[in-house]
């Protein structure tokens, strides 16, 4: 679906977050790239196919 040149990576690639933002909704925490991912703030991230990639959070160290 990407109309951008050099088109943008394709959600499988290791680099999908690089895809460009087509719809973005930061009062809820998500956008949507062009190439099907939705990417949340939480750094979690939903695939076109409805497989779901956990949150790459840093853990916070507790004293």
């Amino acid at each position: 679906m990407c109309t951008h040149t050099p088109k943008c990576p394709t959600a499988d690639s290791p680099d999908c977050e690089a895809a460009h933002v087509v719809a973005a909704h930061p009062e809820q925490g998500w956008s949507l790239l062009c190439n099907g991912l939705v990417l949340f703030e939480d750094t979690g991230e939903l695939l076109p196919d409805g497989r779901v990639i956990a949150p790459r959070r840093p853990l916070v160290a507790t004293a």
